[in-house]
């Protein structure tokens, strides 16, 4: 598994780029399988109702997959976000909760934001020319990350095209927004929530 991590600051916020191992994708991309041919198991695991996202399909991964699976690898991603950007760490960390967001052609996620204190977005499936567009900006498909106004030396905007394997973290609070996209297949995506102890993730601590 790979531990390079590679700090970006297109803005205020810092935001981390990490690729995911194969295995880590099949595993997610397997439970997700698995659950969407079941149809009991699919009402269950709905997610949608808790999420603002205009798509086909939003799927809660279980806490027992998650502390099977996920759970090292992203502590260890988030400690190293952690040490990388402000020089702390902690042992308090807490997936509040984790999602898969399945996305077809001219469905999109509006502009918001997550709640506990680190946020993740990764990639399992990506439709071929995901970005295609009559436009010189190809901004379909894509996700912008959005802080502050655009000034002088201050574009205010970071934008991803999606790569399977790809994983972003990013604060919380960082408004973010999935664009639709006009071809055909399914942009699979990831999203979790982290919350960690409130000695590091509080910047009025004494």
């Amino acid at each position: 598994m790979s531990k390079k991590i590679n700090i970006i600051s297109p803005f205020g916020p810092k935001l981390a780029k990490i690729k995911l191992s194969k295995k880590v994708v099949s595993d997610i991309n397997q439970e997700v399988e698995r659950i969407i041919l079941n149809e009991k198991k699919s009402k269950k695991k709905d997610y949608s109702k808790k999420l603002v996202g205009e798509v086909y399909q939003e799927i809660e991964l279980s806490k027992n997959f998650i502390n099977k699976k996920l759970k090292k690898f992203i502590h260890e991603k988030v400690k190293n976000y952690l040490k990388s950007t402000i020089n702390k760490s902690t042992n308090q960390i807490n997936i509040k909760n984790f999602w898969v967001v399945r996305q077809f052609k001219n469905e999109y996620n509006p502009v918001h934001y997550h709640d506990g204190n680190i946020s993740g977005v990764g990639y399992l499936k990506i439709p071929k020319n995901l970005n295609f567009s009559k436009k010189k900006k190809k901004t379909n498909g894509t996700i912008d990350f959005i802080n502050g106004s655009r000034m002088f030396l201050n574009k205010s905007i970071y934008n991803h095209v999606p790569k399977v394997g790809d994983l972003i973290l990013f604060p919380n609070y960082l408004m973010h927004t999935a664009y639709p996209f006009v071809v055909d297949g399914e942009r699979r995506s990831f999203s979790f929530n982290v919350e960690l102890d409130k000695k590091v993730a509080d910047v009025f601590h004494d």
